[in-house]
């Protein structure tokens, strides 16, 4: 069976990619599975490049294909922000809670009709030195205006898929993999390794 290597170390972020790629003919492995302690610094101006970025330092300290991503929310009424800082948006050590309380704050004279927003994930598929492949999933929605919901992680307690009136962590993990940014982009790339295996 062969190995993919994701670049993370979000054990969430794992759980979730598992769920998605589910039974193939790849094994997904983490950073720990090889003992590995990596930190890259996401310093670049797009989720493509912090994707790029993640792979290909991976990629230097491994010998299989490796996988990173990188996700944000982009509130239309604050001008796409957290956007690339979704992660840090209140600061390089923020917490999940505290991301979420800051992105309220700004929020909070924004009127229903005006709390659109998406999340977007890119994922780098790093397969040999010089060659990423790229793959995109979008899920558009809204924001609420208070903490819903106990599942999931980052954003999911604000964020409200379009089509449903719940958050996303109001749902089910199955639920949400149907749906979500995250799992569309993992689709894609799922799809593109099934038709690609060599």
């Amino acid at each position: 069976m062969k190995q993919i290597l994701l670049a993370t170390n979000n054990k969430h972020k794992v759980t979730e990619i598992k769920d998605i790629i589910g039974k193939s003919d790849y094994e997904l492995i983490t950073l720990s599975d090889l003992n590995l302690e990596i930190e890259v610094i996401e310093d670049k101006d797009t989720l493509e490049g912090n994707a790029i970025k993640k792979a290909e330092e991976v990629f230097l300290h491994s010998t299989i294909p490796v996988l990173a991503d990188d996700t944000g929310l982009f509130v239309d009424a604050i001008n796409g922000e957290p956007g690339v800082f979704s992660s840090r948006y209140a600061g390089v050590n923020a917490t999940y809670n505290d991301n979420c309380k800051k992105l309220l704050e700004v929020m909070k004279d924004v009127p229903e009709e005006k709390r659109t927003a998406y999340f977007k994930t890119i994922v780098c598929y790093y397969k040999s030195e010089n060659s990423p492949m790229i793959f995109e999933g979008i899920c558009r929605g809204r924001i609420s205006n208070v903490y819903r919901g106990d599942k999931g992680f980052g954003y999911d307690p604000l964020f409200i898929p379009e089509g449903f009136d719940k958050t996303f962590a109001e749902m089910s993990e199955k639920e949400k993999n149907f749906i979500s940014h995250r799992s569309k982009a993992f689709m894609n790339l799922r799809d593109f390794l099934f038709t690609n295996l060599d």
